[in-house]
Order: structure tokens, then C-alpha cells, then sequence
């Protein structure tokens, strides 16, 4: 990315209902953290919403901010999003983005920030990436770009993070880029952050820059794992495509997880299930279906098993807390 502006730096950070607090936070406190290690101001942000009403994020905090569509420029424009992305992908937002986008520097979309980038038609003929779990849905949607299974991606002006970590990751490359990599280092140590060698590391649930270095291979298996949840892999199949036995796949999943890669494998198809659950209409028996189930039976016995309670239960007392 090219210098933007002179500091400090403005940056307009829009936040969405239903955004984390911690993809919040790893895309402010890194500009926080510059201009006290730097000594003086080397970013202004502000923070702005949908209509000017505060945006509530999921653990409750609400953030107040100027409407967007009164925005006129700035040197970066953040998009924090979360879930329920169709429903806060209104014209009116969309239309505030599509005008905003020439003004600003650069524009950057954090979790599902991105999705409601594409949405604005932002990011057509772009790489760009975004939260793991919505890869594929991501992909099928918009196909006037290009779809990385990366932690964030930069391209042109545009930035995309597909979730906190990696929006830290995100920030800090913004920050080398425009003010030096000494400064990044102390931001990132500001932290007790290990940043991610660069853009291009694969994103699993369990997958980090430290795991990837230290335990190559199950960083590898959990990859194949996550790329393969509505057809699971035997794990002899994971060990070949690795070419590793069995039983040494199983040591490394010992030493660097502290259980078996079937474990692992079923907690990742546990993990979607519960977000179809949660964020989907979808009926059990296709949720069993896109985890790997064989029946509506088998999944109900897993799920129960894993989270103590049932996709119809954790659907009422969703509803019962709305």
C-alpha cells in the first residue's frame, strides 16, 4: 500500500450491530498504541454507525457514533462487521459506502466487514478474504473477486481481515507500511504479539503463526480438516496426503493439541454445526448433512455430546434472549 497522507492520519471506523468487541479492539488499539510509542499523533480516528443511533456489539457495548452518510472523506475507512451482515447491508449503508470508497485512502474491512464490502461492489475485481467459517458462502456469492483463505489480504487499496488476530496482523502491516517497521515491532510488543510472517497463512480454527511453525504438520491437518467438513476425511487419508503414518500424526496431535486429530476433526464439524445452528434457518437434518452426518440422528447425539444441548433448544433460548 502507498503512503496515505502526512500524519496523523484520519481514520473513520465504522462499526456495525453485531460486532465483537475484540475485532473492535485489534483494529483501534494498534492506532492507539503508534502514537504513544511514536510520542505524538500519528492517527485521529472517530467512530461512526449505520444511522447515528450507537451499534450494539454482541457482548453488549454500545458504540455511539456520527452516521456515516454525513462522512464526506478520509485517509482510512474501517468497516467493522460481525454477524447478521444481510440484515445491516441496507441502500442506504451500501450507497454511503460506494460514495465514500473514492474519497478515502484506503478502505478496510474487518471479519465480516469485508462481506459487506463486496456487497458495495467495493471489492470487484479485488482479493480479498474474510472469516474462515464463511469462505466458501463468501466465494459463491461474489465471483467478480478473488477469494484468499488467507489471515488478510491487501490489494491495491483495499485491506480485508477475516477476524481479530488477524486484523491486529492487519494493522501492524498498515502501520510498517506507512510510518516504518521499527515502529510496528513496538506496537506488536506493546502487545506480546508474534505477528504473522505476512499475508499468506492459511486460516483454520486452530491454525496460528506459532502452531504453523512449531507443529507443521497438525497445522497442515487441520487445514485439510477445515476444507473438508461436509466430506470428512479419514484420518489415515490426512496422514497420507501428509506423508505421515497414522500413528505419527496422532504424536503430533498429542504433543501440540493434547488429543487426537479425530478429536480435533469432530470439535471443528462441533464448531459449524453450532454456527449453522445459530446463524442459519437451516432444518437439522441439512445442517447434519453439512458436517458430515449421515442422519439427523447421529449429528443430534454428537451435538448433545459437545455443547449439552440440542440444535432445537439452542435455537428457543436464541429466540427467548432476542
Amino acid at each position: 500500500m502507498t503512503r496515505l497522507a502526512e500524519p496523523p492520519l484520519t481514520a473513520a471506523v465504522l462499526v456495525l450491530d453485531d460486532c465483537n468487541m475484540l475485532s473492535l479492539a485489534a483494529t483501534v488499539d494498534p492506532m492507539r498504541a503508534a502514537n504513544r510509542r511514536a510520542g505524538r499523533r500519528l492517527f485521529d480516528w472517530a467512530y461512526h454507525t449505520a444511522g447515528g443511533t450507537p451499534a450494539r456489539l454482541t457482548s453488549g457495548l454500545a458504540v455511539p457514533g456520527a452516521p456515516i452518510g454525513r462522512l464526506d472523506r478520509a485517509d482510512l475507512l474501517v468497516v467493522a462487521a460481525g454477524f447478521n451482515l444481510e440484515t445491516h447491508a441496507t441502500p442506504a449503508l451500501l450507497a454511503s459506502l460506494r460514495r465514500l470508497a473514492p474519497r478515502c485512502g484506503a478502505v478496510a474491512g474487518v471479519d465480516g466487514g469485508s462481506w459487506i464490502m463486496a456487497r458495495a461492489g467495493l471489492l470487484d475485481g479485488q482479493a480479498a478474504t474474510t472469516h474462515w467459517e464463511d469462505l466458501d458462502a463468501f466465494a459463491a456469492r461474489f465471483d467478480a473477486l478473488t477469494v484468499l483463505r488467507q489471515r488478510f489480504v491487501v490489494s491495491d487499496k483495499f485491506m480485508t481481515a477475516g477476524a481479530a488476530m488477524p486484523a491486529l496482523d492487519m494493522m501492524l502491516g498498515l502501520i510498517r507500511t506507512q510510518f516504518g517497521a521499527g515502529l510496528a515491532r513496538d506496537v506488536a510488543g506493546a502487545f506480546l504479539h508474534d505477528p504473522a510472517p505476512g499475508a499468506n497463512q492459511p486460516q483454520t480454527p486452530h491454525s496460528g503463526p506459532a502452531l504453523a511453525r512449531r507443529h507443521p504438520p497438525v497445522a497442515q491437518a487441520l487445514a485439510l480438516m477445515g476444507a473438508h467438513i461436509e466430506t470428512p476425511l479419514p484420518v489415515a487419508e490426512i496422514a497420507r496426503r501428509l506423508h505421515l503414518s497414522p500413528r505419527s500424526l496422532e504424536m503430533h496431535f498429542a504433543r501440540a493439541l493434547g488429543q487426537s486429530p479425530k478429536s480435533a476433526y469432530l470439535a471443528l464439524r462441533m464448531a459449524e454445526a453450532w454456527r449453522l445452528a445459530l446463524e442459519t434457518a437451516m432444518p437439522v437434518q441439512e445442517i447434519a448433512l453439512a458436517t458430515g452426518f449421515a442422519s439427523q440422528s447421529a449429528l443430534s447425539r454428537a451435538f448433545r455430546a459437545a455443547h449439552g444441548t440440542s440444535v432445537r433448544a439452542l435455537r428457543r433460548a436464541r429466540r427467548g434472549a432476542g
